[in-house]
Order: C-alpha cells, then structure tokens, then sequence
C-alpha cells in the first residue's frame, strides 16, 4: 500500500516538474537533446520510470490475487507480469543511457 502512494507521489512530482520544463524550454528536438544530456534529468526520469513499474506491480499484483482464483494460473500471470516489468525496466536503461 505504501508503496503505490509513494510511487504516485514521485510519478506527480516528475509530471508536474517535466509540463514546467517542457513550458519553459519547448519541445523541438534540441530542446530535448539537452534535457536529456542533464545527468540529473536521467536520473530524475528513471526513478518516475521505476515508480510507474511498481506502481503497476501493485496494482495487478492484487488484481491477480482478487480476481484469478486456481493458484497456478496465478501464479504464472504474476510470473509474467514481474517479467515484463523487468524487460521495461532493461530498456528504460538501454533508452536513458545505451549506445547510440
């Protein structure tokens, strides 16, 4: 529970701070070059990015447990889910910081 609230205050926080930014310095493609040249930015978008993974890890986390009742297709659905929430998280990182 916990969790999910700090996570959507992080997810708020990163909204609000990117409309301002975008605001201020547009968004043609030098304007964004830039922001993300920001080693602060980076980081900044990658823990939004990770509140967002496990702010949907709760939420189907205990979609699954309410409402998919035989426990081994639950348990692959959480299999699953933790999967593509891992995949997201590898490319999140390839996106910020991989080899162009």
């Amino acid at each position: 529970w916990l969790l999910q609230r700090v996570s959507a205050v992080v997810m708020a926080v990163y909204s609000v701070a990117l409309l301002v930014i975008l605001l201020s310095i547009g968004t043609g493609y030098a304007a964004w070059s830039g922001l993300f040249a920001n080693a602060f930015f980076k980081i900044f978008t990658f823990v939004a990015l990770l509140s967002l993974y496990f702010h949907a890890w709760v939420g189907i986390r205990d979609l699954w447990m309410d409402y998919i009742k035989p426990a081994g297709l639950r348990l692959t659905l959480h299999v699953l889910t933790a999967l593509v929430l891992l995949i997201n998280t590898a490319w999140t990182i390839h996106i910020l910081w991989g080899m162009r």
